[in-house]
């Protein structure tokens, strides 16, 4: 229970109880010590000067409360007793932290109290109403301060929870896109091979054999790429970095014809064109190749019914850069098409790499669609 208790009274921090005990001592030392000429009632210096501290100690938990608490001791100690040289300083760093830890709307409402407690202290010795002015300004601004380092927290507060969001949800397309370049092209991929078995089933046993095989094998490949995806995540759960290993050979642009198989296997006849040239490149810009050729493949195969592609991987001749070209010899897009989630895919990838896709009708004048990206080196 007692528990329970400190935790609803939410006790001040250590370090504002130790300076609020420092400033009583120190107020009862100076009014009531040894040489000093006494500056009040014992009783009632002792009251005001636990009233003062008391404010200061709960400065960040009870902010408007603490800096009324205060103001209440300060006028109450220029009625009742002589004024003091550090019930100010309190008072100040009280109306400091009114602006810096209460909500915007309490630090305008305890604002409001500051011409009553510092003219009730300084009027009295200060007869210019220039001087009394300029000390109510003077806790002005120290209250204003207080506000602009609030609010400068709050927004940096507000930054960070943005970055943070953006952060998760870049993570979250990210393994979207994985995902769907995973899984995608061999579930089409054994669509289709599926299909093309069941059609000669009873006609060519050999045939659906070869097919089933296939299946299996494009199967095998997905759940293999797809450990290797759920490695790279608990890699990235774990702090480590997530880039693709430089040595999958799944990686490779010259290994392309892995990604080739489960096409063929489906009835589609795949040219590939690489140049030596690309056969080194950096592992996240192999990875992102070899991601391009899987989706535009899978996009031919499954919405161009495609029998036919060309794949073309080379160094621009006029730039550092890797261009990707895909043509196909399907039924082409729509006289109106909307790219889907695939093409998008290739061009989050691609911009990530500061490259530029292109796609469309093929320009050779046939029905197909093209897709060509170029993806800088680095």
């Amino acid at each position: 229970m007692a528990e329970g208790w400190a935790r609803r009274l939410r006790w001040p921090p250590p370090g504002d109880m130790a300076a609020a005990g420092v400033l009583l001592v120190a107020m009862v030392a100076v009014r009531l010590g040894p040489g000093e000429e006494p500056a009040g009632s014992p009783p009632v210096v002792l009251a005001l000067g636990v009233l003062i501290a008391g404010g200061l100690a709960v400065r960040r938990r009870a902010p408007l409360a603490g800096y009324t608490v205060g103001t209440a001791a300060l006028v109450a100690e220029a009625l009742w007793v002589s004024p003091g040289e550090l019930t100010p300083v309190a008072n100040l760093i009280a109306v400091h932290s009114l602006g810096l830890y209460a909500s915007p709307r309490r630090a305008v409402l305890g604002a409001l109290l500051v011409p009553l407690g510092v003219l009730a202290h300084f009027a009295p010795r200060h007869d210019s109403w220039v001087t009394q002015v300029a000390v109510v300004l003077v806790w002005l601004l120290v209250w204003a301060a207080g506000c602009a380092t609030a609010r400068h927290r709050r927004e940096t507060e507000e930054l960070r929870r943005l970055l943070r969001r953006e952060t998760l949800v870049a993570e979250r397309v990210r393994i979207a896109r994985e995902l769907h370049d995973v899984v995608g092209h061999s579930v089409n991929a054994m669509l289709v091979q599926a299909g093309a078995g069941r059609m000669v089933l009873d006609t060519d046993p050999d045939r659906t054999r070869e097919l089933l095989r296939s299946v299996e094998r494009t199967g095998r490949d997905a759940l293999g790429e797809l450990d290797r995806l759920l490695g790279v995540l608990r890699a990235d759960d774990d702090g480590a970095p997530a880039a693709p290993d430089a040595d999958d050979p799944a990686l490779d642009p010259g290994d392309l014809d892995r990604l080739v198989r489960p096409m063929a296997d489906a009835g589609m006849d795949v040219r590939l064109r690489i140049e030596p040239e690309t056969l080194v490149l950096p592992g996240a810009l192999r990875l992102s190749v070899h991601r391009i050729v899987q989706e535009a493949l899978t996009n031919a195969l499954r919405h161009g019914h495609a029998r036919s592609a060309e794949v073309t991987v080379r160094r621009q001749r006029w730039g550092n850069a890797v261009l990707v070209r895909v043509v196909d010899g399907g039924a082409g897009p729509p006289p109106r098409y909307r790219p889907g989630r695939g093409l998008r895919g290739i061009g989050e990838r691609a911009a990530a790499l500061g490259g530029t896709v292109a796609h469309g009708p093929a320009d050779d004048g046939g029905t197909g669609f093209a897709l060509s990206v170029e993806l800088p080196l680095p």
